[in-house]
């Protein structure tokens, strides 16, 4: 009698989540590594652990050890290192490999809409005083040591107290799920003249340009990370759990 299909779920977005809880319910074994603490009240349905894999060989040790048959990563979208490493490990070892990722959204939409490949050419579209409201992520903050605008303030989602790099950062705490009429108000509160985020994609994501779109305010999308070659990949919850089922 053939083992039921064991899968390691790379994990860290809403997809994820969604996802390991169906696994939960299919006839095979599935297990989750997050890079950080897990967000939200509702745990996934099945077991996970907070871990970094520090390249592909540790990962492929990790796949070894574990009896791991296949690989889906829905990891976030600007953490290119874990699917570079989930898809070179699966490479070395001959696995099935997945990747879940929200289709990202189209700079074209908006005409206050620009695309930027990285937070430091951003730096050029922003004039001198402006006030620049930020969801790129503590770890950007070295990109914006030329920033010429007047205030950036950086969206912080976990509330530890720690001295900003610059004096022009100020931080700003908030829980998501975060909606329209809230980023709406933060927006109108602290004087936003423009909005830069990492381009995600997706719904849950979405509020903060919906009120950017209300207010007229200009968006910088900051492009993601390149995807590995010829790395295959879906869109959806059910069109992963398809190709599981497939397996």
């Amino acid at each position: 009698m053939n083992e039921p299909l064991n899968l390691l779920l790379l994990a860290g977005t809403a997809e994820a989540r969604l996802l390991g809880n169906a696994l939960a319910t299919l006839p095979l074994r599935a297990h989750a590594v997050i890079t950080e603490p897990p967000r939200g009240k509702l745990p996934m349905q099945i077991g996970q652990e907070l871990r970094r894999f520090r390249d592909a060989d540790e990962l492929v040790g990790y796949l070894r050890e574990g009896g791991f048959g296949a690989i889906v990563d829905a990891s976030h979208g600007f953490d290119g290192s874990v699917t570079r490493t989930g898809v070179e490990a699966a490479r070395l070892l001959g696995l099935p490999h997945l990747r879940l990722a929200r289709p990202i959204w189209d700079a074209g939409e908006n005409p206050r809409w620009r695309a930027a490949p990285d937070v430091r050419t951003a730096m050029q579209m922003i004039p001198p005083g402006a006030r620049v409201f930020s969801a790129t992520g503590w770890d950007s903050l070295p990109a914006y040591a030329e920033f010429p605008g007047a205030r950036l303030l950086l969206r912080q989602t976990r509330g530890r107290a720690r001295p900003m790099p610059f004096d022009f950062v100020e931080p700003v705490f908030g829980l998501p799920p975060f909606t329209v009429h809230s980023e709406r108000q933060l927006f109108e509160g602290m004087g936003v003249d423009i909005v830069i985020c990492r381009n995600l994609g997706g719904d849950a994501s979405r509020p903060k340009l919906d009120a950017a779109i209300q207010l007229g305010l200009d968006v910088i999308l900051i492009d993601p990370p390149a995807a590995p070659e010829g790395m295959q990949s879906v869109h959806t919850v059910d069109a992963a759990l398809r190709w599981v089922r497939a397996l």
